[in-house]
């Protein structure tokens, strides 16, 4: 069963489910995480997160100085943060673990 949200619950919705994510912050409407990766991991993280955006529609910015990358998810212009960024944060999360972990 679908359950819609709207209002002040989804307002509580979303930020209880970016407490979930650990290393993002939240800034207005926006959130945002740095992440310490070589160039190849970068590389890597960028290609995945690209793929997830992409079918979501999403466009998160992410940029690159010294040995870390920077993501920021959201609009800034006043729109607020929407399940389908929480998630793109989520699904980053995973595409981070995935570059970042060693082989056995």
């Amino acid at each position: 069963m679908r359950v819609l949200f709207g209002g002040r619950a989804k307002h509580d919705y979303l930020s209880d489910a970016l407490t979930l994510l650990s290393g993002w912050t939240r800034e207005g409407e926006q959130i945002r995480r740095t992440m310490v990766l070589d160039d190849t991991q970068h590389a890597a993280l960028t290609e995945r997160v690209k793929v997830v955006a992409d079918a979501l529609r999403l466009r998160p910015e992410i940029s690159r100085r010294a040995d870390r990358t920077h993501i920021r998810v959201g609009h800034g212009d006043g729109e607020p943060l929407t399940e389908g960024e929480v998630l793109l944060a989520a699904r980053i999360e995973d595409a981070f673990r995935a570059v970042t972990d060693s082989p056995s």
